[in-house]
């Protein structure tokens, strides 16, 4: 098996552990070789909270995979969501020392470390800087400056920013589990790529994904991300809902949740009754679906709403900021029968299930195309991308070196004594000239170069 030729994805969840093994087709599209899914111990709500468990979990559902796929898996790219993942605009320029040379990378750079000089509370860290339009001297709208001319350079920036130990707890787990840590992705940036369109992203839409533990929003306009949120409430309350309202374990609610649950309890009789066998011997249960209904009801409202109000806050009642798309629910939690009639009901927007197919080969199986592995069919897109990039930089610096003539052994000689003469005279150079004598291969943006750093400091922990 050649590595380069799968990517793998390892969703990280409340209630599940998902690795999933893809390759990419001569047309570009992906198929699914290999799924392996494991229940998770040892996560709350998005954050690890008991690294041994995770480890297990971990250590199953990789198992499961590679006896699926019948491939080794060695490195992921991982997701990172949960209830401490925060996101906020920030606004910031830098004035040009020479506004008579064009804007260069540099200068974005420059730009963008600015930004993560910014104070966070204790514990936190800016972990995603994602400019989303620029200005050039007062002239707004500009999506790339680079080439142009101007003393001010302004950039509206969204800011992720999370608590760096819960992060570093997943890395530690991943890194114990015998895996290599390729890329770390936010899960609802990674979901978005695995249920939306591009035209979508274009018209404005806003991504819900409602998970075991935590449900996860993303907004996108003019196909930039506008707007990230994530809400500690998924499915896991409405299930501990119905274990207390109808006095029973948690493996039966989660059962009654899935087989007859429903989010509009209009449509269920009263006389509709489920039995539920009793304990060690005692009476069976009996429970009206109209009753169950209305439990689910009221919480799946309340997770609604707040998601509505974190739509709301981003401000698309504003005609520049209107989500023409409307809204697009995934997950494991969008498989709950007439969600999209009540999230419709309550906001008013155009609503549609988001199935991760959107880059899918035509025939991928059926179960890999349920909302549920929306996140973890993103991540192997995203595991696929990275390694693209990586190819490309290769093949670009394979070119330029290719481009530069070969100098002959003399030429070399008096190269060599030409170089130590000026180091002798100079230490020093301008970094515009330092800039020209590298060879220029793709910019690295900040994230990748945060998860660069983040490497660095999981290889050197003990």
């Amino acid at each position: 098996m050649e590595e380069k030729d799968i990517a793998v994805g390892l969703d990280i969840g409340t209630t599940k552990i998902v690795a999933m093994i893809g390759r990419q087709n001569e047309y570009g599209k992906v198929e699914i070789l290999g799924i392996g899914k494991s229940k998770s111990l040892g996560v709350h709500r998005g954050v690890v909270n008991n690294i041994t468990q995770t480890i297990q979990s971990i250590q199953q559902a990789v198992q499961e995979a590679e006896v699926d796929a019948g491939e080794k898996i060695e490195e992921v790219v991982v997701g990172i969501a949960g209830q401490h993942i925060r996101s906020l605009q920030h606004s910031d320029y830098i004035t040009r020392a020479n506004p008579e040379e064009v804007i260069s990378e540099r200068d974005i750079d420059i730009l963008c470390n600015q930004v993560h000089k910014l104070v966070m509370l204790p514990g936190e860290e800016i972990i995603h800087v994602l400019p989303q339009e620029y200005k050039v001297d007062g002239q707004a709208e500009i999506t790339e400056p680079i080439g142009m001319y101007g003393g001010r350079l302004e950039a509206n920036f969204h800011v992720v920013v999370g608590q760096i130990s819960s992060i570093r707890n997943i890395g530690r787990c991943v890194k114990s589990s015998g895996l290599e840590l390729s890329g770390v992705t936010l899960e609802p940036l990674a979901s978005a790529n695995a249920v939306l369109s591009q035209e979508e992203k274009e018209a404005g839409v806003a991504l819900i994904d409602i998970g075991g533990g935590t449900t996860d929003l993303a907004i996108f306009k003019d196909g930039i991300i506008r707007h990230t949120a994530v809400i500690p409430f998924g499915g896991n309350v409405i299930t501990e809902d119905i274990k207390e309202g109808c006095s029973i374990i948690e493996k039966q609610a989660e059962l009654l949740k899935v087989k007859f649950g429903s989010a509009w309890p209009g449509e269920n009789k009263d006389n509709e009754i489920v039995s539920i066998p009793g304990l060690r011997g005692r009476e069976p249960k009996e429970i009206t679906l109209k009753n169950l209904s209305k439990i689910i009801h009221f919480r799946v409202v309340e997770i609604v709403e707040q998601v509505y109000l974190e739509i709301k806050n981003y401000g698309h009642e504003e005609q520049k900021k209107k989500l023409i798309g409307g809204i697009v629910i995934t997950g494991g939690g969008a498989q709950l029968k007439h969600l999209k009639q009540l999230v419709e009901y309550i906001t008013g927007m155009d609503t549609r299930i988001g199935y991760p197919n959107e880059h899918l080969a035509g025939d991928s199986d059926e179960e890999t195309t349920i909302p549920m592995y929306a996140t973890a069919v993103g991540l192997v897109l995203n595991s696929i991308d990275k390694r693209r990039k990586k190819e490309e930089e290769k093949k670009e610096q394979e070119m330029l070196e290719a481009q530069q003539p070969q100098p002959s052994i003399f030429e070399e000689k008096e190269a060599e004594t030409e170089e130590g003469e000026a180091l002798e005279k100079n230490h020093e150079t301008s970094p515009q000239k330092e800039e020209r004598r590298e060879p220029r291969g793709p910019r690295k943006n900040i994230f990748e170069k945060w998860f660069d750093n983040f490497k660095d400091f999981l290889d050197n922990a003990e």
